[in-house]
């Protein structure tokens, strides 16, 4: 899996690209997230790139924005999995208060890219034919973040030849333990895999990785190594998107 992403030249004027992820207080978690940013950046060398957050971390998203010149207009682009309540109603109402032209792109999944890399890291962990897989993803209220997580399961097990489960952490079933104990109860002897949808390590990681399963993928972004040049590919496609969108 190629690990650079070609550089990508636009010019001076474009709209700045902001890109807004939910934060983290692991340190690990904030340099992943920080190491994509900066790809992004290196990626697209005429492109003003800038970091926000929606939760736990600074600067938010109007700090974000209005350390911006004032004549520049912004694209957002949340560097969120799937499109719940982050996207929906934080990201449109903190917008909808700008007086720059701002425009928001969608969320990173459901995407094949994304699946590019579930399959890497499950590769990395050792997969076995045997293995029964559970798609361990955060989880929201909102159903269409459900969906689209569910959507991934469908692509990742398409990819595989096999099934897999969907099990979430948070705020909608069935809970990532339950999905493995069931999965364990389904076919027992066989290892349980839990295939990280996580954007990066944090709580939520670790959460995963205490769900029971025999073996626990790291997230996409690991804060060890260079981000896939796949997750800076869909940076910028998402920006791109948005702006023939406006």
């Amino acid at each position: 899996m190629t690990l650079l992403a070609p550089a990508r030249v636009r010019t001076s004027v474009a709209p700045a690209l902001v890109a807004v992820s939910h934060g983290t207080s692991s340190p690990l978690g904030q340099r992943a997230v920080a190491s994509l940013v900066a790809a992004v950046r290196l990626t697209a060398r005429d492109l003003t790139v800038s970091a926000g957050f929606v939760d736990v971390q600074q600067p938010d998203v109007p700090a974000t924005l209005g350390a911006l010149p004032p004549e520049r207009s912004a694209v957002t682009v949340p560097l969120l999995l799937s499109a719940g309540y982050h996207v929906h109603v934080d990201l449109r109402r903190a917008l909808g208060k700008e007086l720059r032209p701002t425009s928001l792109a969608g969320a990173l999944g459901p995407d094949e890219r994304l699946v590019d890399v579930l399959v890497h890291r499950l590769r990395q962990s050792g997969l076995r034919r045997s293995d029964r897989i559970v798609l361990g993803a955060a989880g929201s209220s909102d159903a269409r973040a459900v969906a689209d997580c569910d959507d991934m399961g469908r692509r990742l097990a398409s990819r595989l030849g096999r099934p897999v489960t969907v099990g979430f952490i948070s705020a909608a079933s069935p809970r990532l333990p339950d999905a493995v104990a069931r999965e364990r109860e389904r076919h027992p002897g066989a290892r349980v895999v839990v295939s990280t949808y996580l954007l990066a390590p944090g709580y939520f990681a670790d959460l995963a990785a205490s769900s029971g399963a025999d073996v626990t993928t790291a997230p996409l972004l690991d804060g060890r190594s260079e981000p896939h040049a796949q997750l800076v590919d869909l940076v910028l496609d998402r920006y791109d998107e948005a702006q023939r969108d406006r």
